[in-house]
């Protein structure tokens, strides 16, 4: 039986928007910025400083100014009281979080290595969702972002989450083998979520 569905994405696809979709017609719960807020709360931090380092490595300065604080007692003093959030301590409360979300069952989870940090659960289905470059940057486009922005997001923000995957993972992003199932979100969402759950109900018959 599929418990778990992960869904990995490019950014502008609408795995977002599909992930919701899914979650709604299953009767899961969606756990995408209810696992920023989770992530939060356990950090006692605001929602957008872990928005600032989730499927992301921390630029160059910063892990140069973290190893300096960490090499002195200061800056050790200075960490603990300012409550820095960084992607390694974001990373590491995901890496806790994830298996009780799991274990919990009947849920969605949008990227954060969801996929990664559970393959080996037998009850998880994982998914890939991709799309056309042009595709991606209309779809920004629509949310309000100006050409050039759209643009700069399609080709920057996958290159992110790649370097995060391979520094943690020491895998090549997205990882083709680590999924049960690629869809191309360009054939529209509500499509992409009709095959996502006739794949996983058919390969859930399978195992079964």
């Amino acid at each position: 039986m599929i418990r778990v569905i992960t869904l990995e994405r490019e950014y502008g696809s609408g795995g977002d928007e599909i992930a919701g979709k899914l979650a709604s017609r299953l009767g899961w719960k969606l756990w995408d910025q209810a696992l920023t807020e989770e992530i939060a709360r356990r950090l006692d931090c605001e929602c957008s400083d872990v928005e600032e380092h989730e499927e992301r490595k921390d630029p160059a300065y910063y892990r140069l100014l973290k190893a300096f604080m960490r090499g002195s007692f200061e800056g050790s003093l200075n960490a603990r009281r300012l409550k820095i959030v960084d992607t390694e301590c974001v990373r590491e409360v995901v890496q806790k979080i994830l298996p009780e979300i799991a274990e919990a069952g009947n849920c969605v989870i949008v990227g954060r290595g969801s996929a990664f940090y559970l393959g080996s659960r037998m009850d998880a289905f994982h998914v890939f969702v991709y799309a056309p470059f042009q595709d991606k940057v209309r779809r920004l486009q629509a949310r309000g972002k100006s050409d050039k922005e759209a643009i700069e997001l399609a080709e920057t923000v996958d290159r992110d989450r790649a370097d995060f995957i391979q520094k943690y993972f020491n895998v090549e992003w997205p990882g083709r083998h680590r999924f049960h199932l690629m869809v191309n979100s360009g054939m529209g969402d509500e499509v992409a979520v009709e095959v996502i759950l006739d794949a996983a109900e058919r390969f859930a018959k399978q195992r079964g």
